[in-house]
């Protein structure tokens, strides 16, 4: 496996040639590397004018490893072969550097750059990547890989503080300012030796071209690139290593992701609950955007409306923060009738409260990071649990807690600073019991319990609470707002054929997706067929505007995002390039679907490959828009829907409408006109070309 590693942009608050003369010192040995045993110039040349200036050097790296490794190895000491490319002009310096020894078996690249700063010319920034692919080493890849990783990383922060060291050393010595460079008027015999000098490449002394500019590696533009100072500052201190995860993840979404990006404390967060684990990361991170998506989380705070009940009567809110910044939820779960809420206000909605608490904890953390400048990701929950008794052991209600619980996890990991428990009664370790295998370790390790009146003394609240924020209910002086709870009296209960609606609607949501269909960006959902005899099986209502479906055959497997698997909302069917017949083909003739309809279908499939179901707005005959950006832009209407959709093996389709769950034309009772045309569905079996 390769591994990488991508630095944030470091800035040196010193002019690029200052940096530049300090740079220089660390040649031809460095005593403040003592890995560094010293290097020798192998080639060197200049452009005519003096503006480019091209080193190749070898360089002597002393092997750090354990002494029966190096005896296997046969070597003390490993040369890498470095080639740096100065433009004084555009003053820019590339490095570009790879191992010489072992080349064979292990494979280390470095890319390295200083550049002016974007908004500051005085100020000089630098950034690093590399990448090491051990092929084989005598058994002994893994241990390898982790050495020269550790250090690898070992050495990052090393080499900022020795570019600091050589230029405070140039300032005390008087070299405060380097005049840069000027052109200067080049006599005929020295270009001309000079490019018999270069004969063997003019890109040797041309800093800009890009078939040997190290640069291309580098990922990002100015304004998409962390700075080291902003990674300390907003995020917190990370290790080289940790940093690297967190560009490396950032760009990826930025490259693959067609949504909103998250914010970096956000990334980070998925970071950290995979031990920086990027793989693992990655995958956890992209089944919660597309939840976020599916279930329009990031409306939330905007759309969430409490009922006037669940205000009433849920004894949760927010109360200042605790002793590092961190803003403090209190929530009174003892005085709390989970059971009455539950059958008051349904299990949705107490889960869309708790998302909305989730989110606005976050948002607060925002506010504390400027409020306090410092960072703050996570917030601090104190659980007040007098009252619990066994009516909060009733099994629904566990039931939900444990949902919630997932998807919290889930969804919104390390947001959690730390859970204060106080007052748990005796009735707390069954509760535990069943709730504990369900939250994640390195959860459980930031939760305190105490029990009776532990919470006053040495070790309790006024470790992790100022004395004029702990509440009044736990002897404090601070006037608490959050809600008391008590009993939600039985005439407020849901109704049991309310309770079914809502039970009802809550299987829909787990079932169907919704999509919004632009004017010229349609929503695709690809489905890849293994065995030529498949059923494709589809239900969708329109909920807004009129829609034309249709179904698609390729061969090719459109690139997809990180979304919900299989779907491409926003994109193309015929990426650049491609044509109809040849490359994609219509398998079923267009349908046009009007607003409150609802639609269900088949299609029996022959050939393997790749079937795109598509939904575009449909439009009047010369009225198309094509261009997606324009789309996004513009103000024009879209389309809603909610679809599913089904792939049967053809021995077990008994009929397009019997195999689908919808076959009763659920989607009928979210709007009247789908009342009268809940029948008008549409069944085909052609066969794919």
């Amino acid at each position: 496996m390769v591994q990488k590693y991508q630095s944030p942009v470091r800035i040196y608050k010193y002019p690029f040639e200052l940096v530049m003369a300090a740079y220089e010192k660390r040649f031809p040995t460095c005593p403040q590397i003592p890995v560094f045993l010293g290097s020798e110039v192998l080639r060197e040349s200049r452009s005519p004018d003096g503006a480019v200036h091209v080193v190749e050097r070898s360089c002597r790296l002393r092997v750090e490893a354990p002494r029966l490794l190096r005896k296997i190895a046969g070597v003390e000491h490993v040369v890498f072969l470095q080639r740096n490319v100065l433009n004084w002009k555009e003053r820019t310096l590339h490095i570009e550097a790879h191992n010489e020894t072992f080349a064979s078996r292990v494979v280390v690249k470095e890319n390295c750059s200083y550049t002016v700063h974007p908004e500051n010319e005085e100020w000089t920034c630098f950034e690093q990547s590399a990448s090491l692919d051990i092929r084989s080493f005598f058994g002994f890849e893994s241990a390898l890989e982790k050495i020269a990783m550790k250090q690898y990383t070992a050495n990052v922060n090393r080499g900022k503080e020795v570019i600091e060291h050589y230029l405070n050393e140039l300032i005390s010595q008087g070299t405060s300012h380097i005049p840069r460079w000027t052109p200067t008027l080049v006599r005929d015999d020295d270009a001309h030796s000079q490019a018999v000098l270069g004969d063997s490449g003019s890109s040797e002394v041309d800093g800009s071209s890009s078939a040997q500019d190290p640069t291309s590696e580098m990922v990002g533009t100015d304004g998409d690139k962390l700075d080291a100072d902003y990674i300390e500052r907003c995020l917190g201190r990370l290790t080289p290593m940790q940093e690297s995860c967190l560009i490396q993840l950032r760009h990826w979404l930025q490259e693959t992701h067609k949504g909103k990006i998250p914010k970096d404390e956000h990334i980070l967060r998925f970071l950290r609950a995979r031990d920086f684990h990027l793989d693992k990361a990655r995958e956890m991170l992209c089944q919660s955007l597309s939840w976020r998506e599916q279930h329009q989380v990031d409306l939330l705070l905007q759309t969430w409306r409490p009922p006037a009940l669940l205000e009433e009567f849920y004894a949760g809110g927010w109360h200042y923060q605790d002793i590092d910044g961190r803003p403090l939820y209190i929530l009174r779960l003892g005085h709390m009738d989970t059971k009455g809420l539950m059958k008051a206000v349904g299990e949705e909605a107490l889960l869309q409260h708790v998302l909305s608490v989730s989110e606005e904890g976050q948002k607060r953390c925002e506010g504390n990071t400027k409020q306090f400048g410092r960072p703050i990701s996570s917030w601090t929950c104190l659980v007040d649990l007098e009252g619990l008794n066994m009516r909060h052991l009733w099994r629904p209600g566990v039931k939900a807690l444990l949902r919630m619980i997932e998807v919290v996890e889930a969804n919104y990991p390390e947001t959690l600073g730390r859970l204060l428990i106080v007052r748990a009664p005796r009735v707390f370790p069954v509760l535990w019991t069943l709730i504990s295998p369900f939250i994640n370790e390195n959860t459980r390790q930031k939760f305190l319990i105490y029990s009776g009146s532990h919470y006053q003394g040495p070790g309790g609240l006024t470790d992790y609470l100022e004395k004029d924020v702990i509440p009044d209910f736990l002897g404090g002086e601070c006037v608490c707002n959050v809600p008391e709870g008590g009993l939600v009296p039985k005439s407020l209960y849901l109704t049991d054929e309310e309770q079914e609606y809502a039970d009802q609607m809550h299987q829909w949501r787990e079932t169907y997706q919704s999509a919004s269909v632009l004017r010229g960006a349609p929503h695709e959902v690809t489905v890849e067929i293994l065995e030529g005899e498949s059923v494709i099986t589809w239900d969708f209502d329109i909920l807004r505007g009129d829609v034309v479906f249709s179904l698609y055959h390729t061969k090719q497997m459109p690139k997809l995002g990180p979304r919900e698997p299989g779907a491409r909302p926003g994109g193309q069917l015929t990426d650049k390039g491609w044509a109809p017949v040849t490359d994609y083909s219509r398998v079923e003739a267009p349908l046009v679907c009007r607003e409150g309809e609802s639609i269900q279908g088949s299609h029996v499939t022959r050939w393997p490959g790749t079937y795109v179901l598509q939904w575009q707005m449909h439009s009047p005959p010369g009225n198309v828009v094509e261009d997606v950006l324009t789309a996004l832009h513009s103000p024009g209407p879209r389309c809603k829907l909610l679809y599913y959709y089904e792939v049967l093996a053809s021995e077990d389709f008994r009929g397009s409408m019997s195999s689908l769950e919808s076959c009763t034309s659920g989607f009928s009772q979210l709007s009247a006109a789908t009342a009268s045309s809940s029948g008008q569905s549409h069944s085909s079996s052609l066969v794919s070309r």
